[in-house]
C-alpha cells in the first residue's frame, strides 16, 4: 500500500487509528542535568497517564518481557521502550530519583513521589483493563488521607499529566465516525480540566500537560507508506485535540491567577526531532531503515515487540542499533527518542521550576 492510499481512503484511516494503541505494543540520558533542585530530597514527582510515562504498573504486559529494557536497566523492567520514558527524563530535570510506580509502593522508597501512570488507559476507559486517571487521582488522594504524604511535601512538588491517545481507539472501537472526533475531544479536554484541577486542589502547585503527539507519524500507522513519511489526516486529530487543550489551559491560569499550568509541547518535539534525525539520516548512508520505522518488530500482522511463539522462538526482529531509532516498538520512542524530545522540551520545563 502506497501514501497516496492512506490519504485517499477515510476508512483505511479510521481502521488504522482503531490499531494506534500504547499496550500492545534513554542510550544513557544526557550527562548534564537541569533544574533547581539540586540534592533538594523534598521535591517530588507525581506521574498519571499511559504507557508513554508509565515505569512500571503495568505488570502484565510486554514492558516485562524481552527486549524491553536492554538499553537501560539492561532488563525489561516495566517501562514500554528499550530504556528510559519521559517521566525519567523529567525527574532528571527534577534531579530526583525517578518515582516509583504505585504498583511497587510497598517495596519501594517514595520520598521522591509516585508514578500513578499505567499503560493502555485513557482520560476515560479504554480497550485495556486499569486505572484510568480519574482512578489514578483517587490514588493519590488515598495516600494524602494515610499521611503518606504531606502538604509540605505536595506544595513543593510536580506532577506530570500525560496521555498519548488511548481514548481516541477506544471512542473508534465503539463504531463512532471519524466525524464526531471533534466533539468527542470537546468531552475530553473538558475532564481533563478537571482532573488536572482536582491535582491543584490537592496541592501540588506545578502541573506539566502533555499535548498529544503526532499520531500519524507512529510506526502502527506508517505502514502504508512503508515508515516512509506520517499519515498527515491523522496529525489533524492531534492538531485539534492540541488547540482545545492550549486554550483550556490558558483560562486554567487565568482563572488561579498564577501559572500553574504548564504545557508539553509532545507535538512538535516529535515533529522537530523526526526532521532532524531524517536529515541526519540522509548524510549518512550508512543508515539505511526508513526512520519511522520501529527499531523492534514484530514478524507479521498478529506478532508485536516481545512476542514469542509456542516453543519459545522470537517473533521479532530487532535492529542493529536502538540508539539510531527514533522509535522502538509500534507506539512508543525509544530511549534515544525519548531523549532527544526531551531535549526539546527544555523552556517548557524551565516554567516548573519558576516561582508563580
Amino acid at each position: 500500500m502506497a501514501k497516496q492510499l492512506a490519504i485517499t481512503f477515510l476508512p483505511l484511516l479510521v481502521l488504522l487509528l482503531l490499531l494506534f494503541t500504547s499496550t500492545t505494543e534513554m542510550v544513557e540520558g544526557s550527562k548534564k542535568t537541569y533544574g533547581v533542585y539540586d540534592n533538594n530530597k523534598s521535591v517530588k514527582l507525581f506521574v498519571f497517564g499511559d504507557s508513554y510515562v508509565d515505569t512500571g504498573n503495568f505488570l502484565d504486559s510486554p514492558s516485562y518481557r524481552p527486549p524491553y529494557g536492554m538499553t537501560y536497566p539492561g532488563k525489561s523492567a516495566g517501562r514500554f521502550s528499550d530504556g528510559r520514558v519521559l517521566s525519567d527524563y523529567i525527574a532528571s530535570f527534577l534531579k530526583i530519583e525517578t518515582p516509583t510506580p504505585y504498583s511497587l509502593k510497598n517495596s519501594s522508597n517514595l520520598q521522591y513521589g509516585i508514578n500513578f501512570a499505567h499503560g493502555g488507559v485513557g482520560i476515560f476507559e479504554t480497550l485495556t483493563k486499569g486505572p484510568n486517571m480519574t482512578v489514578q487521582i483517587d490514588s493519590l488522594e488515598n495516600l494524602i488521607k494515610q499521611n503518606v504524604y504531606t502538604k509540605q511535601d505536595l506544595e513543593s512538588s510536580v506532577a506530570l499529566v500525560a496521555v498519548s491517545g488511548n481514548d481516541y481507539t477506544a471512542f473508534l472501537a465503539k463504531n463512532k465516525s471519524i466525524i464526531e472526533i471533534k466533539s468527542f475531544t470537546e468531552t475530553l479536554i473538558k475532564q481533563i480540566s478537571i482532573n488536572v484541577q482536582r491535582i491543584h486542589n490537592l496541592g501540588v502547585n506545578k502541573i506539566a500537560i502533555g499535548l498529544l503527539e503526532p499520531i500519524g507519524c507512529l510506526p502502527q500507522i506508517t505502514v502504508v507508506t512503508f515508515h516512509l513519511s506520517c499519515v498527515d489526516p491523522l496529525n489533524l486529530v492531534a492538531q485539534n485535540h492540541n488547540e482545545v487543550l492550549l486554550q483550556t489551559v490558558k483560562q486554567l491560569n487565568q482563572q488561579v491567577g498564577k501559572s500553574v499550568f504548564v504545557t508539553l509541547d509532545l507535538y512538535n518535539a516529535f515533529l522537530s526531532t523526526i526532521e532532524m534525525m531524517q536529515e541526519n539520516q540522509e548524510d549518512d548512508s550508512k543508515l539505511l531503515n526508513p526512520l519511522l520505522k520501529p527499531c523492534c518488530n514484530g514478524e507479521g500482522f498478529k506478532n508485536s515487540c516481545g512476542v514469542v511463539d509456542d516453543n519459545g522462538e522470537k517473533r521479532y526482529s530487532l535492529c542493529d542499533k536502538p540508539e539510531d531509532s527514533f522509535f522502538w516498538d509500534y507506539v512508543h520512542p525509544s530511549q534515544n527518542g525519548w531523549n532527544s524530545v526531551y531535549q526539546q522540551l527544555q523552556s517548557s520545563l524551565g516554567q516548573l521550576i519558576e516561582k508563580s
